[in-house]
């Protein structure tokens, strides 16, 4: 799952920087841009979305490194790591009770850009793509990037059919970044559907740890499907999911909500989630997210914490 989350994430950036239509083509040269995406993810500590990242910022989500997340968990984790990326400066809205809030989303995409002063790329100035480019649209006001994820659970214990027709208009959507989900034991990243088949990437596949070179420049083939995705029947789909949209500009988001009104909710008398113009006033008050005044970077604390156990380990050794 934590593949699969990095797989929607990287997506958003695709579409953020070289648009939804750019195609990746084996030995061709890419923009600077592209390259810049990969160091976000290489299997690094000091890289803003490495699954070191993603693992230790679980921690704070209640998941232990080595446990199992699911769909929501992923999306809080991204939510907060991109709090910390002020290159490409995402505002990640992840949707609370099956419903998503148009006004909290304007008032997150809206909101002014974070000091400059504590600035994640400075923070990780240690072979960090971040560090060696900064970008000025981390500091630009206007609206800012949308990721829109939402948890959903479509069913007890089986996704209930009622739902699927909704299910797979979503995929329609030109702001969709497909779904987290699976099946028991196993987490996939679905990205459209045939018939009563979704089409899905496996992240199960063990490839040679890939790092970035002298130059700057990645061998980026294991990060690229290099054979035909795979397909499953849909009723075999754990009804525990996420939905992904990525909406670069505000018009963007108005036309997502207006698909959703006429594709999804219009068509259907159980509803998949709710879209509401208002705050519900039952809730606490909505405060968009804020980059943490930290000390310390992601990778730090992920080696101060493996020092911590080779201490521990050490000292059980010596009152033996």
């Amino acid at each position: 799952m934590l593949r699969c989350g990095q797989m929607m994430l990287a997506q958003a950036l695709i579409c953020r920087h070289l648009g939804r239509d750019w195609q990746w083509e084996k030995h061709r040269r890419q923009p600077e841009e592209y390259h810049k995406i990969l160091q976000c993810f290489l299997d690094r500590k000091d890289c803003c979305y490495s699954i070191h990242q993603m693992a230790q910022m679980g921690v704070g989500e209640g998941k232990s490194i080595g446990e199992w997340f699911g769909p929501n968990t992923v999306a809080q984790v991204l939510k907060k790591l991109a709090l910390f990326d002020e290159w490409n400066s995402l505002a990640v809205y992840v949707s609370m009770d099956n419903t998503v809030v148009i006004e909290d989303i304007k008032k997150m995409c809206w909101s002014p850009p974070q000091s400059s002063s504590a600035a994640y790329g400075s923070m990780h100035s240690h072979r960090s793509a971040l560090g060696r480019n900064k970008n000025t649209a981390g500091f630009c006001s206007g609206w800012k990037p949308l990721l829109l994820i939402i948890p959903l659970r479509l069913g007890i214990n089986h996704i209930n059919p009622i739902y699927i027709e909704a299910f797979k208009e979503c995929f329609k959507m030109p702001q969709s970044l497909g779904a987290l989900g699976g099946k028991p034991n196993n987490a996939y990243y679905f990205i459209g559907f045939l018939g009563n088949e979704l089409i899905y990437l496996d992240p199960h596949t063990t490839q040679i740890f890939v790092d970035s070179e002298e130059n700057g420049m990645v061998d980026d083939q294991s990060f690229h499907c290099q054979q035909a995705p795979h397909r499953m029947k849909i009723m075999n789909l754990d009804p525990s999911v996420a939905l992904g949209f990525f909406c670069k500009e505000e018009k963007d988001f108005d036309n997502w909500c207006s698909l959703v009104q006429k594709e999804i909710l219009k068509q259907q008398s159980l509803r998949m989630f709710e879209l509401v113009q208002k705050h519900p006033p039952h809730w606490p008050p909505f405060i968009p997210p804020t980059k943490p005044e930290v000390t310390t970077t992601g990778a730090e604390l992920i080696e101060s914490t493996d020092k911590l156990f080779e201490l521990e380990e050490e000292f059980e050794i010596l009152s033996v």
